[in-house]
């Protein structure tokens, strides 16, 4: 139990000095968890052209996450306050 409460306590630590790479990872962990999760009901809804809108919240979606890994981070890392 002390190696857990050691561990956990370094876990925490590491976000207080990183707050904004840790929500970037735990808000992608989340979205692509609800992209799943849509694609799941999105595939047993039928046709992509029975429910349109939902396929191009997915693919919006996964184009967000895209875009933030490939563009807006490294522009963070690159130019962002250290």
């Amino acid at each position: 139990m002390g190696s857990l409460t050691a561990g956990l306590a370094t876990l925490w630590a590491d976000v207080r000095a990183h707050p904004v790479a840790a929500v970037l990872e735990l808000g992608s962990v989340a979205g692509c968890v609800l992209l799943f999760v849509a694609t799941l009901v999105a595939m047993v809804g039928g046709p992509p052209t029975a429910n349109e809108s939902l396929w191009l919240a997915i693919i919006g979606g996964g184009a967000g996450l895209v875009l933030l890994w490939t563009f807006v981070v490294p522009l963070y890392d690159r130019f962002g306050a250290h």
